[in-house]
């Protein structure tokens, strides 16, 4: 029996901080509906599909950046979205800003999602890896305020029995550590879909700016290859607020190769068939875990968790009590 479905990764353009809610979601639904004219059943949209990336800006008003996050999902501004992926009977991952109250305590996490055909979420992944800094730095041309907006996610890195597969999911900054694809293939991940929004210019090392389309294709082909899995990777792209955000766009096989990509940095889809049955290829072969891999020799890559804990403990009560005053 047949294992594959047609996937498309869903690139946008540019959002506006102007842009209304409501905007973003009907371009997310001309996406889909287009996807599905192509026959996909899968479609990947970006990291924070729904907003302008605003860690850009150093946002002191706290009901201005609430603005960003979406405290249920679906809401009314994201029903639609829901209702014509059951229209169409097509599924999709999506990636938001979330806002979750617990008591008096606000909670934020740079979050996705993935929904079924029947438009019912059926998995949850929030952001592990936070990029950037914790306090504005007057000097940079923008801010890449993550770690003051968002909490580490505190759901790991599971996987989820979807679309006829195991899939997987992590956002931007993840797909730079092979330790994330190395978890999600160790629990079996067939599929990693991922959304990213990425500057080209990068304030710390000017220098690497020419490079940031070939990290970004490395890194996700590597972790295709090294574990035996697909990888979609969608950009929010072109130039949003005064910001360059690459593209690039793709469908990446298990054997590490670009098989579809987008071709601009606008909205726009790529689709390819893929067969979850090619991950045996590689898993039952070269990068067969059970027979070469031997994590007892890997005891460095965890060694000072626990400090690194703590220091991540710090920050979200730094970044608590930033909110509540």
């Amino acid at each position: 029996m047949s294992r594959s479905i047609v996937a498309a990764t869903a690139q946008l353009g540019p959002i506006a901080r102007s842009e209304a809610r409501a905007s973003a979601v009907n371009r997310l639904i001309a996406l889909l509906e287009k996807a599905h004219r192509r026959g996909a059943e899968l479609v990947v949209f970006p990291e924070l599909a729904l907003t302008t990336f605003f860690p850009r800006w150093y946002i002191e008003d706290e009901a201005e950046l609430d603005r960003f996050f979406e405290s249920e999902m679906p809401g009314p501004e994201t029903e639609p979205l829901f209702e014509a992926a059951r229209r169409l009977g097509i599924g999709f991952y999506l990636g938001y800003a979330e806002l979750v109250r617990e008591g008096d305590t606000k909670r934020r996490f740079n979050t996705s999602i993935i929904v079924d055909r029947d438009g019912r979420i059926v998995g949850k992944y929030r952001k592990v890896h936070l990029p950037g800094h914790f306090n504005p730095e007057e000097w940079r041309p923008f801010q890449h305020l993550e770690k003051r907006y968002f909490e580490h996610g505190d759901l790991g890195f599971p996987v989820f029995d979807a679309m006829g597969g195991t899939l997987g999911m992590c956002l931007c900054n993840d797909r730079r550590w092979p330790e994330t694809f190395r978890v999600l293939g160790l629990r079996g991940a067939e599929l990693v879909m991922l959304g990213y929004n990425t500057p080209v210019h990068y304030p710390q090392a000017p220098e690497h700016d020419h490079l940031q389309d070939f990290h970004n294709h490395l890194s996700m082909q590597a972790g295709a290859y090294a574990n035996g899995c697909w990888v979609i990777g969608t950009a929010k792209a072109g130039r949003e607020e005064g910001c360059d955000l690459i593209g690039g766009s793709c469908i990446i096989a298990p054997t590490g190769e670009i098989i579809a990509r987008t071709q601009g940095l606008g909205d726009e889809i790529a689709t390819a068939e893929i067969d979850f049955d090619r991950c045996r290829e590689l898993r039952e072969n070269v990068f067969n875990f059970a027979l070469h891999r031997e994590p007892g020799d890997y005891g460095p890559i965890c060694e000072g968790a626990a400090l690194r804990a703590q220091s991540r403990t710090k920050v979200t009560e730094d970044s608590r009590f930033s909110a509540r005053n």
